[in-house]
């Protein structure tokens, strides 16, 4: 259970900490203008940094990962996308993986039945809850463009009537809010109720999941429940985006919580697993082609050794050996 409770106070004691700060010790300016920008250079200047990195690694072998025919002779038909030859057959395969988590979708479970058999099944509704979380994520991000530009653009605008279509609640409600709190729910229980993911969580699985969920809930209530004055959220937005260091005016305690969750998550960003993001655009086991058979791989550091035989080295070393009981061919 520490785990999960862990990440559960860590979540708790970052939500309180603004709240106190702006209900008790007045600190809008601190979580409305200083923390956003902060958060936003530790973001930038940390997958800058991760990225960088990761470039500077030396790949000298071809390691892309294959699950399918490669190309060979004519007659043999090519899996393009899980073996790609060709530059764009590797934009397509990582496209897919990024936009319809591809390999998740293929993925399947083994489970041990008795006789012993070994049997492989479907696994989709990891993929279902993974694809949904991810998109529903997004739309969410590309709403919020509207409290940061002057004027809305059309996508966003689309974007955000197709979002609230049902308009079953007043205010409308949005697919997307319900949608990411199912999807985090599932993937949350899956780890505690599957005994295989539970033994190999840890508690930085958790917190992600919880510090999001925070912020979906924090978000919701705003909208719904609880109501912020959403011309000073506009007039900060719009005054971030432009670089403005100007005070907030009165928004209330609650979108602190909101805010300051957000760039918690922004800080964190960099330095966690959630750095997938990024790293998927450059993983060499997916942006690789395999063209083994039609271009020959030299290792770049397969430069000339000097050895020696086991005859000069016994010559260098016969004395000690001798000494140490170690048996010699020449006396």
């Amino acid at each position: 259970m520490k785990k999960v409770v862990m990440p559960l106070v860590i979540v708790a004691v970052l939500a309180l900490i603004p709240y106190i700060g702006v209900e008790y010790a007045g600190l809008d300016y601190l979580f409305g203008v200083i923390m956003p920008y902060t958060a936003a250079l530790v973001l930038l200047a940390g997958m800058l940094w991760r990225m960088i990195d990761w470039l500077r690694r030396p790949v000298p072998f071809n390691i892309t990962s294959t699950c399918g025919q490669e190309q060979s002779l004519d007659w043999i038909r090519q899996d393009r996308i899980e073996s790609p030859s060709k530059p764009w057959h590797a934009a397509v395969r990582v496209l897919s993986e990024v936009l319809l988590f591809r390999s998740l979708f293929r993925n399947n479970k083994a489970e041990l039945r008795k006789g012993p058999d070994l049997v492989y099944g479907s696994h989709k509704w990891l993929w279902l809850a993974g694809l949904v979380f991810h998109w529903s994520l997004l739309l969410i991000v590309v709403r919020h463009a509207r409290f940061f530009l002057a004027t809305l653009p059309a996508p966003v605008a689309w974007i955000e009537h197709a979002d609230s279509f049902l308009d079953v609640t007043v205010p409308a409600l949005y697919m997307t809010d319900a949608i990411v709190l199912a999807a985090v729910s599932y993937l949350v229980i899956r780890r505690l109720l599957d005994a295989k993911v539970r033994i190999i969580s840890l508690q930085t699985d958790f917190f992600p999941l919880f510090l999001i969920t925070a912020i979906v809930l924090a978000g919701i209530s705003m909208r719904y429940l609880t109501k912020v004055d959403i011309m000073s959220v506009k007039a900060l937005g719009t005054g971030l985006a432009e670089f403005s260091l100007d005070a907030p005016g009165e928004i209330g305690a609650l979108f602190y919580v909101h805010l300051f969750l957000v760039c918690s998550l922004m800080i964190y960003f960099p330095f966690s697993k959630l750095v997938h993001m990024g790293g998927i655009f450059i993983s060499p086991t997916r942006t690789m082609l395999n063209n083994s058979r039609a271009k020959r791989h030299v290792n770049p550091w397969n430069a000339p050794v000097k050895f020696r035989t086991y005859a000069e080295y016994e010559d260098e070393y016969r004395e000690k050996m001798k000494k140490a009981g170690i048996p010699v061919e020449k006396e």
